[in-house]
């Protein structure tokens, strides 16, 4: 997958053309970035062959490659000590209710220890960060960084939108610039704005609705589920200009209403 970045462009439609969106790397990224925790895969060296699941939360360095505080304790630790190949799988907090429609993301890579001691220092910076309380027990001896080099990335969008990721695509990548807004901006939208949203959906979509909520927002446009006569449907809609903050979000959503309600 190559990275989107154009703008979008045009007014109301009755049909659909196709809409632009970020990269499957850029979704990657950004989940990755706005999650905290994941369950890590490891071999098991007491049953080969066998995958062994554990709770790990993670952070994450400029490459979007996860970071590991781990006990040598663990059973975790002890695979990856005999093999450091895992895999992490980070799936979406919110899923409203239908977990097979979320957005995930499943890193595979080589976890190692982070031997060197400057690397030691940012990997303990950027995991406290996102991780206060384990400042109570970081400095334990038992206790190590370990980084994964990533290998490859397959991400799901939901029902039907799934591909691979290179690493080299995936760690070039950036996470959206709503990424950390977007949860409030949708909130917004669907508790006050549903009458906007349903006119959008049939200016912008040619889509007649009955009820509307937008199931996620990013730089380039946002995605609606909406109640029809025939069912729930869903449907994207380009932002009429690329935005990168809540304001600039906020003016673009009022002059696409307008525009809508002079067609």
């Amino acid at each position: 997958m190559s990275s989107v970045r154009k703008h979008a462009s045009g007014g109301p439609v009755t049909d659909q053309p196709t809409i632009p969106e970020p990269s499957f790397a850029e979704r990657a990224r950004a989940l990755l970035y706005l999650c905290r925790i994941g369950s890590l895969a490891t071999l098991s060296r007491k049953q080969p062959g066998f995958p062994f699941g554990s709770v790990m939360p993670y952070g994450l360095d400029e490459r979007g490659r996860p970071i590991f505080l781990i006990s040598t304790m663990a059973m975790h630790t002890h695979n990856l000590l005999a093999d450091p190949r895992a895999s992490l799988l980070v799936t979406q907090p919110d899923a409203s209710g239908d977990p097979l429609g979320a957005s995930r993301a499943t890193l595979l890579g080589n976890v190692l220890a982070i031997d060197e001691k400057g690397e030691i220092a940012e990997a303990r910076k950027l995991y406290l960060a996102r991780h206060e309380n384990s400042k109570y027990w970081v400095d334990f001896e038992d206790f190590s960084f370990y980084r994964m080099q990533v290998v490859d990335v397959y991400y799901v969008g939901g029902f039907g939108v799934m591909g691979w990721i290179s690493s080299e695509e995936y760690q070039h990548a950036e996470p959206d610039p709503l990424a950390d807004a977007a949860a409030g901006i949708m909130e917004h939208m669907n508790r006050d704005h549903q009458d906007a949203l349903i006119l959008l959906a049939r200016a912008w979509a040619g889509i007649e609705a009955q009820e509307a909520a937008v199931t996620s927002l990013d730089r380039l446009g946002f995605h609606l589920r909406l109640r029809t006569q025939d069912g729930v449907r869903g449907c994207r809609i380009a932002f009429s200009r690329e935005v990168s903050n809540p304001a600039e979000t906020r003016s673009v959503f009022v002059e696409m209403v307008q525009q809508a309600r002079q067609h």
